[in-house]
């Protein structure tokens, strides 16, 4: 077994940690389902823009239900012992469910540079089979790479103690408590991050490059703002996801410098902020979603 934890020196305040915790997966589910309920039954915003949507919220429901049992069990029953198996299994889904909100993110940024860079040609090239097709390419692809990690993991040895860092399990943190070699796994790991992560958030800052080079060549200025304002949403969406997922990278290879808090918060923010802060911050800057919602 391993054993989870919570926040270090917080340990009296797990029972407030937990009540907030089901506030913010309660908003979770509401707001993501919220967001599949209103382009589910209005036939105008049956768009790509809007399927990449769904995408997404379909995805940050996936997220948070790959966290919430352990994080519940330790911050709201005080237990802290999970089993290799489910160990491996739920660091399995939280990786996939990451992965997939990187390309989902990355459709996205592509869907707004078609829409800006070539508008006539928007609904020729984003079809509902293209769409279809891109989004089962970036769901296999998420689940075939993060399929040898647990594989991987489970050839190796682990010694006392057997604490990880966090109230769920991550790729990185259950590698250090192995004492066998574990070279291969640091080297899929960082394989995988560069060629899903770190690819996807290339080609955004790629699209945006195109983006911003389409718009200044727009010669009103009300139309320059009101192109770029159709990217506001999922702006917000990228540095939403990726501030965190850099952080925590970061922190987790030099964490001997940081304090014991700091990789803990932060992995709390990188499963527990997207997922909520999505549905919110597309409800207030999608003017159909919002005026759908009012009128409920």
């Amino acid at each position: 077994i391993f054993l989870l934890m919570g926040i270090p020196g917080l340990e009296k305040a797990h029972t407030w940690i937990a009540i907030s915790l089901c506030s913010i997966y309660i908003a979770t589910i509401l707001g993501n389902c919220t967001i599949l309920f209103i382009i589910r039954t209005e036939p105008s915003l049956h768009q790509p823009m809007y399927y990449f949507l769904c995408m997404l919220a379909v995805t940050d429901l996936g997220l948070s239900a790959s966290t919430l049992p352990t994080m519940l069990s330790v911050f709201l029953f005080q237990s802290r012992e999970i089993s290799v198996n489910a160990c491996f299994a739920q660091l399995y889904f939280i990786h996939v469910f990451s992965f997939m909100e990187s390309a989902v993110l990355l459709i996205m940024a592509f869907d707004r540079c078609v829409a800006i860079h070539k508008p006539l040609r928007y609904t020729s090239i984003l079809t509902n089979a293209t769409v279809t097709r891109m989004g089962l390419a970036f769901m296999v692809r998420s689940v075939f790479m993060v399929m040898p990690t647990p594989i991987l993991l489970r050839r190796l040895q682990y010694c006392l103690p057997n604490v990880l860092s966090h109230s769920f399990c991550l790729h990185q943190d259950v590698m250090k408590l192995a004492c066998s070699e574990r070279m291969i796994n640091s080297i899929y790991g960082l394989f995988v991050v560069i060629i899903t992560m770190g690819l996807d958030a290339m080609l955004i800052v790629l699209s945006y490059f195109m983006i911003i080079k389409t718009v200044l060549s727009i010669a009103s200025k009300k139309e320059r703002l009101k192109a770029l304002n159709t990217c506001v949403s999922h702006i917000c969406a990228v540095l939403i996801f990726y501030t965190p997922m850099i952080g925590i990278s970061v922190i987790h290879r030099f964490e001997k410098h940081a304090s014991p808090l700091v990789p803990v918060i932060m992995a709390n923010v990188y499963v527990l902020v997207p997922p909520v802060m999505n549905p919110i911050v597309y409800s207030m800057k999608t003017k159909q979603i919002r005026r759908r919602i009012l009128q409920r």
